[in-house]
């Protein structure tokens, strides 16, 4: 018997969504870990009135992207952010989860592996790793910080452009951090008493419900 490890397939071969998601269950065992662990990067404690300033990564194509590309497009953005901005003067995000499992069809390439090889026998393939499918316009990664940082995390976005398959875009965003209110309604809400710190989030305060707010 012979068996040979082989090397990672190219994006090319798990890039298109040409079949359904398939995901980890109790009838799919046997897959392996997600290369990604760490979702948030930098200063995430940091409160939200001090990042206004918020860049996205946003996909332009229907894909699937690997848990080792989106590992690596962290690892790329988080180390240009913490030279231009500081350790602690960013919060960056990784906004794709990879669900979808990619499968493999072993083959033995080596002497005596003809008569042990099935061809296209049996051609269910076992699980080998992770991606996320990824439609247009959907975020991939989020970066807020201060605006003097703006031109360091448009830069970082783009080196972690180079991870991926396909095309993106990055994009300002007109929100206040990761809130869903523009800067003039955030500080207007925030004037007038309607806003509660809730980590990187505010919750509205609409001066109803239980006594004592």
């Amino acid at each position: 018997l012979c068996s040979v490890i082989m090397g990672r397939r190219p994006a090319k071969c798990y890039r298109y969504c040409n079949k359904k998601p398939f995901i980890k269950s109790r009838y799919c065992r046997g897959v392996p870990d997600s290369k990604i662990r760490i979702y948030d990067n930098g200063a995430k404690r940091t409160p939200i009135d001090e990042f206004p300033l918020v860049v996205h990564l946003v996909s332009d194509e229907r894909e699937q992207l690997s848990s080792e590309a989106l590992e690596a497009a962290r690892i790329a953005a988080n180390k240009t952010l913490t030279k231009f901005a500081g350790k602690d003067g960013f919060h960056l995000r990784i906004r794709a989860h990879p669900f979808h499992v990619l499968r493999i069809n072993k083959m033995l390439s080596c002497a005596g592996a003809d008569r042990l090889q099935t061809g296209m026998r049996h051609a269910y393939g076992k699980p080998t790793g992770l991606a996320a499918r990824v439609r247009i316009g959907q975020i991939l990664m989020s970066v807020r910080s201060k605006d003097q940082h703006r031109a360091g995390c448009v830069e970082a976005l783009r080196r972690a452009k180079f991870k991926f398959p396909g095309r993106q875009k990055i994009v300002h965003s007109r929100k206040w951090g990761f809130t869903k209110y523009n800067r003039e309604d955030y500080l207007r809400l925030k004037e007038e008493g309607r806003l509660r710190m809730d980590g990187c989030y505010v919750q509205y305060d609409n001066h109803h419900g239980p006594l004592g707010y």
